[in-house]
């Protein structure tokens, strides 16, 4: 399924950039992009958020390139330490303090509640889908940490960043059908400034926040297991 995900994510950046060689540029001549964005911005996407707007509308392509990085990155670091020899026998881990261990179990569901708020309010507020993703696998570090023993359920972890890549481009591709471009927004706007606004960017945050989450949590995962491993 990765190497599925992987093989449509590189022939859609293909053909972006062949696309781009034949793009007509928008706005009127000596008009500064910046100020078509601003002026523009909550009308033609829907997100009071201007940042969110440029990041997963206008430049959706870049932020394809960006979650491709970050996926090629997290197969790099499997196949690096997938060639490291795993030892047979567990090693001991030492219980944290408890003061540590209580922490964790408290701040756990919290930090993932924000994450998720982060995310789904990316078009409204600052943040999105790679903040919210960072902090929810920030909890995931705080868990290997203070309720040692703990892991993530690999296969979990697999499929929710196998959902998130499918979404995008699933997202994608249908904006391609019915727009004529990569992440045409084909879904009503809203009413600008409330959570069910925006057409299709809340749903690409929250595809990017699935991808993004999930895949630092498994880097966190194997660096972590590794390393208990040679520490034995």
């Amino acid at each position: 399924m990765r190497k599925l995900i992987s093989i449509i994510l590189l022939g859609i950046v293909a053909t972006g950039l062949f696309m781009s060689i034949s793009q007509i540029p928008f706005g009127e001549p000596g008009e500064r992009m910046g100020d078509h964005f601003i002026r523009e911005g909550v009308k033609e996407t829907g997100a009071t958020n201007i940042v969110t707007a440029v990041v997963v509308s206008y430049r959706g392509f870049d932020t394809l390139g960006e979650v491709t990085v970050l996926f090629t990155a997290a197969m790099g670091l499997g196949a690096v330490i997938g060639l490291v020899r795993r030892k047979k026998t567990h090693p001991v881990i030492e219980p944290a303090s408890l003061i540590v261990y209580t922490g964790c179990r408290f701040l756990f569901p919290v930090i993932l509640l924000v994450g998720t708020y982060i995310v789904i309010h990316g078009h409204l507020t600052p943040g999105g889908g790679f903040q919210g993703g960072a902090v929810v696998a920030s909890a995931f570090l705080l868990m290997y940490l203070g309720c040692r023993g703990k892991r993530i359920r690999e296969n979990l972890s697999r499929g929710l960043e196998s959902l998130g890549g499918l979404l995008f481009i699933l997202l994608g591709v249908t904006g391609l059908l019915i727009g004529g471009d990569f992440l045409f927004n084909f879904l009503p706007l809203g009413e600008a400034g409330t959570l069910i606004s925006a057409g299709i960017i809340p749903l690409i945050y929250l595809a990017v926040g699935l991808k993004v989450g999930s895949e630092l949590a498994g880097i966190i995962d194997h660096l972590i297991e590794n390393t208990d491993e040679l520490s034995e």
